[in-house]
């Protein structure tokens, strides 16, 4: 029987600390640029203070992208634009420093981990750091079968737990977390039209490539096919990654969970990773609260869940590649926002007393 009781999540995790937000909003309002004026960014130098118990908030200093990987059974019946199996050669790409993400994080100097779950190759071709979390190769066809076996899912889910807390006891102070699959926008469909009881069509998109039409269509009606599968197990988290997830689906869960609990704040790249914290948002419904929504991939099982879950994107370039880049985009927005809100200067006594002055006028009135 599995010891494995994820319940537990809803009492370990907390919200940021809500009084030292206030802290942190009483210090913006001391500042010489006036509150608001720098939109969001004030509520992300807050959030951020939050996150990390501090005030003035400290500078991101040590972000990490982390990348969960896996190929799906799904993707044979031609719902992507590339072929069944080939997230290993993508992986390969990303280590070779030759994907978007690689060369943002190169410009932004930021390192890259990424942890093979369930790629369909040989993980003698990829290095060991890779593959070493390994639960199967290749995920089932959600269509028709489990994506895993309740033991995968549960390895999975913990291997997921181990890299969150392997990155936070390392000192990563903010994680960009994306996915690098094939077939995996399809089972993150699955997931959000379960969660949100929607139909298919609404949350089938067209992957990062744009497939066709023809594509589409296959793709509705997988993801329509698994939604009959995934229906009858709604109310067990884990049996529903089992049923129509996948290997770094179940991972990207655990690790969102486990951040949360570690308070590492985490930065969602598009349509999987807003899959897995919808998820995590069913598990313990604080955890989105450590969790940032980076941009807007035009994928609308992404825009589902972040809307379900209140987080609104921070950029919207239509990026739809994946792979963390969208999320890697936004990160140095959030730097901005920490240096913001802790290099602004404070008004000096004399300015502020200017300002109580003309406060009182204006309540006074022309007459007095």
């Amino acid at each position: 029987m599995s010891s494995l009781n994820l319940d537990d999540f809803t009492d370990l995790i907390e919200r940021p600390d809500g009084g030292v937000r206030r802290d942190a909003e009483s210090r913006r309002e001391r500042q010489i640029v006036p509150p608001g004026a720098l939109g969001r960014l004030d509520d992300l130098g807050e959030w951020l203070a939050a996150a990390q118990s501090a005030v003035p908030v400290r500078p991101i200093e040590r972000p990490r992208v982390v990348l969960f990987a896996g190929d799906h059974g799904v993707a044979e019946l031609g719902v992507s634009a590339r072929p069944a199996g080939s997230a290993g050669a993508l992986v390969r790409e990303v280590l070779e420093g030759g994907r978007p993400v690689s060369v943002l994080a190169r410009r932004l100097g930021v390192p890259v981990r990424v942890v093979d779950m369930a790629l369909d190759c040989d993980p003698q071709t990829l290095p060991d750091e890779v593959v070493r979390h390994r639960v199967r190769r290749g995920s089932g066809r959600i269509d028709f079968e489990d994506a895993l076996t309740a033991e995968e899912a549960e390895a999975a889910f913990r291997a997921g737990v181990a890299v969150a807390d392997e990155e936070a006891d390392s000192g990563t102070d903010l994680v960009v977390l994306g996915d690098v699959s094939v077939g995996g926008t399809t089972a993150a469909g699955v997931l959000v039209a379960a969660l949100c009881g929607t139909d298919a069509s609404v949350v089938t998109g067209r992957g990062g490539l744009a497939i066709d039409d023809l594509a589409w269509m296959r793709k509705c009606a997988a993801i329509r096919d698994a939604l009959r599968r995934a229906r009858p197990v709604l109310g067990d988290q884990l049996q529903l990654l089992a049923t129509v997830g996948g290997a770094d689906l179940a991972a990207m869960t655990g690790f969102l969970l486990q951040s949360a609990v570690r308070k590492t704040p985490v930065i969602l790249d598009g349509v999987v990773a807003a899959a897995c914290a919808l998820v995590g948002q069913r598990i313990a419904f604080r955890a989105p609260d450590w969790w940032l929504a980076a941009h807007s991939s035009g994928e609308p099982g992404q825009a589902k869940a972040l809307d379900r879950m209140a987080l609104e994107p921070l950029l919207d370039q239509g990026v739809s590649v994946g792979e963390g880049a969208g999320a890697l985009l936004a990160l140095p927005l959030v730097q901005a926002a920490a240096a913001l809100a802790a290099e602004l200067p404070e008004k000096g006594a004399e300015a502020e007393a200017e300002e109580a002055e003309a406060a009182g006028e204006v309540e006074k009135g022309p007459g007095g």
